[in-house]
């Protein structure tokens, strides 16, 4: 057999150092596959236990880890003002697993049992509130996020901290004036504020279609307004580009001090929630992409695909069976954290009222 030469060996070389799923290495990939599957089994245990009665209504983010789980794992984690902010919608689950969060406090909430750490069984699923890792309360009202986000940004501009604020939100939502009133206080010159803009387009607000509703081509067009803010239209379902563009971001604007408008466009995998009925839609598979990626690059195999699934399901099974037995919250418990006292004595109460 004839042995390569010098130049085939370096050219070998430099092909190997120029596949990003290569450069970035076997360990992490894995580690993100992981991620994914969890993060992915979650939703679609949160989706089945809304449908067998064991929830009230479910609303996530399948379709979206390739994206998101990356930008867990690049996150600043911590509390407080030296360490990034988040303010999220409840897309958001890949996010805060790849950060840390567990799944079975998710099942908790889906359940509303008094074991709910983000609002001890008051709130719907996928509404997290964590503040040891920044992550501000999730509301149900639509992009909200994108006015509160401006209060930490402040905050971290006026402060001596690479940190930043970020925020994400849904491709029909930048039709709220809340969305574009963050991108102009982001960009005062005042003060411009270190803030990573994120819209996640699926290409659709609930049942209605994006190319129905939206004169620029990319949403991301409307950081041409704003000359000194970049703006950057990526592939959400590509781990290794959303990795990279987050990667470019995130040292832009903790370098700078100022924002940065970043749309990915992803796969919605089971319609918009309980609502449209959370069945499954063919549309890319993120995890399958990357799956085929790592088989044809010989970085994993399909035994060890097959474990992660197993191993990630058996756990949520556990997790679920352990949920089940908690308990609900106690009537009482109602006006508790809450920003007013309960209701006076004289308030009419007849008829149950």
């Amino acid at each position: 057999m004839p042995t390569k030469t010098p130049a085939a060996k370096t050219t070998a070389k430099a092909a190997h150092a120029s596949d990003p799923y290569k450069k970035l290495g076997t360990a992490k990939l894995l580690k993100i596959h992981e991620l994914m599957v969890r993060a992915r089994l979650l939703e679609e245990r949160l989706i089945k236990m809304s449908k067998g009665g064991d929830g009230f209504f479910w609303i996530g983010g399948p379709g979206e880890e390739a994206f998101n789980v990356p930008l867990g794992l690049q996150v600043k984690k911590g509390h407080g003002v030296n360490h990034d902010f988040l303010h999220l919608h409840y897309r958001s689950a890949a996010i805060v697993m790849a950060m840390g969060a567990q799944p079975i406090d998710a099942l908790r909430q889906m359940r509303s049992v008094a074991t709910d750490p983000y609002s001890k069984g008051r709130n719907f699923v996928n509404h997290y509130a964590i503040p040891e890792l920044n992550v501000v309360p999730i509301s149900p009202t639509i992009e909200t996020q994108y006015s509160t986000l401006i209060g930490t940004g402040i905050a971290q501009a006026r402060a001596k901290t690479d940190a930043i604020t970020i925020v994400n939100g849904g491709d029909a939502g930048t039709a709220e004036g809340d969305f574009h009133s963050c991108l102009v206080w982001a960009n005062r010159p005042a003060l411009p504020l270190p803030i990573l803009i994120i819209v996640v387009n699926n290409g659709w607000g609930i049942s209605t279609e994006m190319k129905t509703q939206h004169g620029e081509k990319n949403i991301s067009d409307w950081a041409k307004v704003f000359p000194d803010m970049p703006g950057k239209t990526i592939n959400g379902n590509d781990v290794l580009e959303s990795w990279a563009a987050l990667e470019e971001a995130f040292a832009y604007i903790r370098k700078n001090r100022k924002p940065y408008l970043l749309e990915a466009r992803c796969s919605r995998l089971y319609g918009h929630s309980s609502s449209s009925g959370a069945n499954r839609i063919n549309e890319s598979d993120c995890i399958g992409l990357l799956e085929t990626a790592l088989l044809d690059r010989g970085l994993a195999k399909a035994a060890d695909f097959k474990k992660t699934w197993d191993k990630e399901a058996a756990a949520l099974d556990a997790a679920h069976k352990l949920v089940k037995s908690e308990p609900f919250p106690a009537v009482e418990s109602v006006w508790e954290d809450v920003f007013a006292d309960g209701l006076p004595p004289s308030y009419p109460t007849k008829g149950g009222s």
